[in-house]
C-alpha cells in the first residue's frame, strides 16, 4: 500500500479587513434609511432590511487580527486552502475554518506535565493552562547504572501543516519524543568515562547536547517542528548507588593523586642524585644511595610533614 504524501504548507493572502469594514457600515447606514425614511414602507423595504441585516451578521464572522508570530490556517470544508503568517487585519470567507497557531519560540523541561486550559458552559475559564517543574527520568546508563537526567527542548514550529494534520497533538507529540530521545540518548553513553577520549554524558556535556538536539530534530521532522536547542538540565546517580558511586569517584580521585605524587617525587630524587653526583658535593655508595631515595620518598610522598632527627654522633651512626 503506497503512503500518504504529507501535506505541505502553502501561502494564502487574505483580504484586507479595511475596507469590508468600511462596505459593511455602507450597508449599515443604507439599511437603515431604507427602514426609517419611507413613511409608507413595502414588502421591497422589509426584504432588503432583513437581507442587509443577515449580511451584516455573516459578514463579522469573516473578520480576523493576527498578532505578531502567531499565524492563521484556513479549510474550507475540510481541504486546506493555506496559511497567514503575516500579522495585521483581514477578512476572510465567513466559510472557512480559522485554525489558530503560534509562532514563537517555546521551551520545556522533560518530565513535566501540562495541564490544558478548561473552560466552563459559559465560555469561562475555570482552569488555566498550567505546567509542573520537570521531574528526571530514572534510566540506565551504558554500563547499567540506574541513574537521573532531564533536558530542556527549546523548540518552535516551522511548517504548520505538517504540525495540525500530521500528528495529532504536536506539543504532546513534542513531549514525548524528546523524552524518548532522551533516554536513549542515556542508554548510549556510560554517566562516566575512565577514557579521556571517550564520550560520557557527564564529561562531554557539548557533544552528548549535540547528540540529543539532533535525536529530537530527526524524530520531530514529520511534525513540522525544529529544535533549536536541546541540553541536559540535571544529571545524577540515583539515590540507591549515589553513595557507593561518591565513594569511587573519592577512590579515584586519591589514586590519581597518589600517582601524579609519587611520578613527582621519583624525578625530584633523580634530580637530586645527579645533581650531587656532578657537583661531586659528596661521594655516595649503593647502602647510603638507597637510604638517601628512601629518605626523601618518605618525606616527599608522605600523608603529614615529616619531623627532622638530628644526628648527635658519626656520620655512619
Amino acid at each position: 500500500m503506497a503512503e500518504q504524501e504529507s501535506v505541505q504548507e502553502q501561502p494564502f493572502a487574505p483580504k484586507s479587513g479595511w475596507p469590508v469594514l468600511l462596505f459593511i457600515l455602507g450597508v449599515l447606514v443604507f439599511s437603515f434609511f431604507q427602514w426609517f425614511i419611507p413613511l409608507n414602507k413595502t414588502v421591497f423595504h422589509v426584504f432588503i432590511t432583513i437581507f442587509s441585516a443577515l449580511y451584516i451578521l455573516g459578514t463579522l464572522f469573516g473578520f480576523q487580527a493576527i498578532a505578531p508570530n502567531n499565524c492563521r490556517v484556513y479549510l474550507l470544508f475540510g481541504v486546506y486552502k493555506g496559511t497567514t503568517r503575516k500579522s495585521g487585519f483581514y477578512w476572510v470567507n465567513p466559510c472557512f475554518s480559522k485554525r489558530k497557531l503560534s509562532l514563537r519560540i517555546r521551551n520545556f523541561e522533560t518530565g513535566s506535565i501540562t495541564t490544558p486550559e478548561k473552560k466552563g458552559p459559559g465560555g469561562n475559564v475555570i482552569q488555566h493552562k498550567s505546567r509542573t517543574a520537570g521531574k528526571p527520568s530514572k534510566v540506565n546508563d551504558r554500563d547499567g547504572n540506574p541513574i537521573e537526567i532531564s533536558a530542556v527542548v527549546v523548540w518552535k514550529v516551522v511548517n504548520t501543516a505538517e504540525a495540525l494534520f500530521e500528528v495529532d497533538d504536536y506539543e504532546d507529540f513534542v513531549a514525548v519524543q524528546s523524552e524518548a530521545a532522551l533516554r536513549n540518548l542515556a542508554s548510549r553513553h556510560p554517566y562516566d568515562s575512565d577514557d579521556e577520549s571517550g564520550i560520557s554524558l557527564r564529561g562531554s556535556m557539548a557533544e552528548v547536547s549535540e547528540q540529543l538536539e539532533h535525536d529530537i530534530q530527526e524524530r520531530l521532522d514529520q511534525a513540522g517542528v525544529e529544535v533549536l536547542e536541546a541540553r541536559i538540565s540535571h544529571l545524577a546517580y540515583a539515590p540507591e548507588i549515589a553513595a557507593a558511586m561518591l565513594q569511587r569517584q573519592q577512590a579515584t580521585a586519591i589514586i590519581a593523586a597518589r600517582t601524579l605524587i609519587v611520578d613527582g617525587a621519583v624525578g625530584m630524587v633523580r634530580m637530586a642524585l645527579d645533581r650531587l653526583e656532578e657537583d661531586e658535593t659528596i661521594q655516595l655508595d649503593e647502602e647510603r644511595r638507597a637510604a638517601m631515595v628512601s629518605n626523601l620518598l618518605v618525606v616527599l610522598c608522605g600523608h603529614q610533614n615529616p619531623q627532622p632527627v638530628i644526628n648527635a654522633g658519626t656520620l655512619h651512626q
